[in-house]
């Protein structure tokens, strides 16, 4: 079984992608965004450990974890954002890892990840990279309409994602396997996917 690593910037079209593969290949998907804030809740002992290493609790009065509060540790703390990421990520491989067990007989299963590129970690994760782009202007405008947020909102979110954005811009290269420029319309983009897919697992699902 191979991983397949799919990754694109915020309105990129990633999940339109992931979504697309698991229609067509009946593939399992891990989103490892989403993930992550799941193991905050779920990890015997991850957020403990996070706390104690930041010497604060982000819980409210009632024992619950408070994403925003970790969040605004690690957005204006750069150390901090480097301890979190230190125990986060060997969690998040390990319960990719057992995710995946669960689909052993099958071709490939797609990790899903908007950041991976920007992580020294994450180097040679995976069998191959599908990175999924599209003009920093048109993601902006899909993001607007899809998260209803103003520009102003959804283009300082962007901004985070460098690396992303150099891409978009043709000021860096993607460490990526293929790239699917997404700009058309669904059914091409789903031509797209599949074709390309085809091309860089060797398959030939014959669905077009």
């Amino acid at each position: 079984m191979k991983t397949l690593v799919v990754t694109g910037g915020i309105g990129s079209g990633k999940s339109a992608v992931c979504s697309i593969l698991r229609d067509v290949y009946g593939c399992g998907v891990y989103e490892a965004d989403s993930r992550v804030k799941m193991l905050y809740h779920e990890h015997k002992t991850l957020l403990a450990d996070i706390e104690d290493k930041l010497g604060e609790s982000y819980r409210d009065a009632e024992g619950n974890f408070q994403p925003k509060l970790l969040a605004e540790r690690i957005f204006r703390d750069r150390d901090a954002l480097n301890s979190v990421e230190e125990m986060v990520f060997p969690v998040l491989v390990d319960d990719f890892r057992k995710w995946a067990e669960g689909y052993k007989n099958d071709g490939f299963v797609v990790f899903e990840s908007a950041t991976i590129l920007e992580k020294p970690y994450f180097k040679d994760f995976g069998d191959m990279v599908l990175l999924v782009d599209a003009p920093f202007e048109v993601r902006l405008e899909r993001a607007c309409t899809r998260d209803g947020m103003t520009r102003e909102t959804v283009m300082g979110r962007m901004l985070q994602q460098r690396l992303m954005n150099a891409i978009s811009n043709g000021e860096a290269e993607a460490a990526a396997h293929a790239v699917i420029r997404n700009v058309g319309t669904f059914e091409e983009l789903k031509d797209l996917t599949v074709r390309v897919t085809d091309e860089i697992l060797n398959l030939n699902s014959n669905i077009r």
